[in-house]
C-alpha cells in the first residue's frame, strides 16, 4: 500500500501564468505584466498547491517521467492531477513489480535543491515534472508478530448453504469455532461477514457469535467493505488480520490481497479454510504465501497470541488446544 506521508512544512501557492497552466519561476521583478502573478517568494520549483489555475488557463496534459527502482517511464497526467491520480498511474506503470506488502513513499525532483524531496503536501501537477516511488525499509523483526491488541479477527461466510459443498466444512467449523472462542478470551475484536445470506443462509449455529463486533450481509466477494474499513479506523493500533472462512481461493484469497494492498498484515489460517475444490485451495494459498501473507495454523496463532506461559489468559487458551484440531483431508492439500 502506498500512503501519503505527512510533512510539517507547508508549501506556498503556486504562480499561474495568464493562459498557460504551468507555474512560473521564481522572480524578483514585479514588471511581469498585469497577467502573471507575482512570484512567492522562495518557492521551491515544480511545487503546486492545491489552487486551480485562472480561469481560461489551458488544461489538458503535463508530460511527468515516473521512476521506480532502476526504471523511468515517461507518461502523462491531466493539469492539476494530485496524489491520488499519482499513485493510479504509478500502480499502472509497476503494479507487476510492486511488493503490495510494502510501503512507499512518492518523491519530486526539486531543481532547487538538484535532488528528490518528498512530494509535497497538497502538491498538484502543473508543469513538466519527474517523480519517483520509494519503498520503505520494513522492520523484519516485528514481521509475523501476533499481539491481542493490534489484532482482528475475519470469519468469512461460514454458512449453512456451503455445508455439503465445500470440503472437510466440519473440520473449519470445530477450528472456527477454537478461534472465536480465543478471541472472546483475550478481548480481540472479530468481525463476521454472510455472503448474500437471503440465499445462502446465516453463519451455522455451531459458531458461537457472542461479543463480535460486526455481523454484515455482503455481495461483494471480498470483506473489505466501507463498514468493515470504518470499524477497522475505529480500532486504535490495528496491525493484523487473522482471516478463515470460505472459499480460500475466492472470498478469503479476495480479503487478504485488499487488505495487503491497504497495508494490513494477513494471516490465513489454514486448517480453518477450505473450498469446494481442493486444487483451488492449494493454488491459492501457494499464490498467497508468495505474496507475503502468512499462512498458519490455529493453534499457532493461540499460543502466537499469548506468548507466555506466564500471560494471564495462557490457561484458558490451553484448555482450548489440549484436544488438537482434526487433520482432516486438509492437511495434505496446503
Amino acid at each position: 500500500m502506498v500512503r501519503r506521508r505527512s510533512r510539517s512544512r507547508e508549501w506556498g501557492p503556486p504562480v499561474w501564468r495568464e493562459g498557460g497552466g504551468s507555474s512560473s519561476r521564481r522572480s524578483s521583478s514585479s514588471g511581469g505584466g498585469s497577467g502573471r502573478r507575482e512570484a512567492l517568494e522562495r518557492l521551491p520549483l515544480n511545487m503546486a498547491a492545491a489552487v486551480p489555475p485562472p480561469a481560461g488557463g489551458g488544461g489538458g496534459s503535463v508530460p511527468v517521467l515516473f521512476c521506480f527502482s532502476v526504471f523511468a517511464r515517461p507518461s502523462a497526467v491531466p493539469h492539476g492531477a494530485g496524489y491520488e491520480l499519482l499513485i493510479q498511474k504509478f500502480l499502472s506503470l509497476y503494479g507487476d513489480q510492486l511488493d503490495m506488502h510494502r510501503k512507499f513513499v512518492v518523491q519530486l525532483f526539486a531543481e532547487e535543491w538538484s535532488q528528490y524531496i518528498d512530494l509535497p503536501k497538497g502538491f498538484l501537477v502543473s508543469e513538466r515534472c519527474k517523480l519517483r516511488l520509494v519503498p520503505l525499509q520494513i522492520q523484519l523483526t516485528t514481521l509475523g508478530n501476533l499481539t491481542p491488541s493490534s489484532t482482528v479477527f475475519f470469519c468469512c461466510d461460514m454458512q449453512e448453504r456451503f455445508r455439503p459443498a465445500i470440503k472437510y466444512f466440519g473440520d473449519i467449523i470445530s477450528v472456527g469455532q477454537r478461534l472465536l472462542q480465543g478471541a472472546r478470551i483475550l478481548g480481540i475484536p472479530v468481525i463476521v461477514t454472510e455472503q448474500y445470506p437471503k440465499g445462502l443462509g446465516s453463519t451455522v449455529q455451531e459458531i458461537d457469535l457472542t461479543g463480535v463486533k460486526l455481523v454484515l450481509p455482503k455481495t461483494k466477494l471480498s470483506m473489505v467493505l466501507p463498514e468493515v474499513e470504518a470499524a477497522l479506523a475505529d480500532i486504535p493500533g490495528v496491525r493484523s488480520v487473522v482471516l478463515f472462512g470460505v472459499e480460500t481461493h475466492v472470498c478469503i484469497q479476495q480479503t487478504a490481497l485488499e487488505l495487503v494492498g491497504r497495508g494490513v498484515e494477513v494471516h490465513i489460517v489454514a486448517d480453518a479454510t477450505s473450498s469446494r475444490s481442493m486444487m483451488d485451495r492449494m493454488f491459492a494459498l501457494e499464490r498467497l504465501a508468495r505474496t507475503g501473507i502468512i499462512v498458519t495454523t490455529s493453534e499457532a496463532i493461540l499460543l502466537q497470541l499469548v506468548a507466555d506461559k506466564d500471560h494471564p489468559k495462557f490457561k484458558e487458551i490451553q484448555n482450548i488446544i489440549k484436544a488438537s484440531a482434526p487433520e482432516s483431508g486438509l492437511l495434505s492439500k496446503v
